[in-house]
């Protein structure tokens, strides 16, 4: 229901800022699954490494997924 009322003009600068952001989202990730690892050993490492593993995944994909979909709405307002 918000994405139909914002303007095709302005769907193509947001998606392109929230990449930016699961851009960031992904090095924070990294950094933190690298520095939760460090000096930890036993269970807790194991469950630090998962969850490291888990965070730098799901902003991949977000990052990914915003990526295709701000492709998809250039290619709407390509030329026939």
């Amino acid at each position: 229901e918000v994405i139909s009322k914002v303007p095709p003009t302005l769907h193509t600068p947001l998606m392109s800022g929230s990449n930016a952001i699961s851009g960031i989202a992904i090095v924070g990730a990294v950094i933190v699954a690298s520095a939760m690892v460090e000096g930890i050993s036993g269970t807790a490492g194991i469950f630090a490494r998962c969850i490291g593993f888990l965070a730098v995944t799901l902003a991949v994909i977000n990052a990914v997924g915003g990526f295709l979909v701000t492709h998809r709405m250039l290619s709407m307002f390509a030329r026939k």
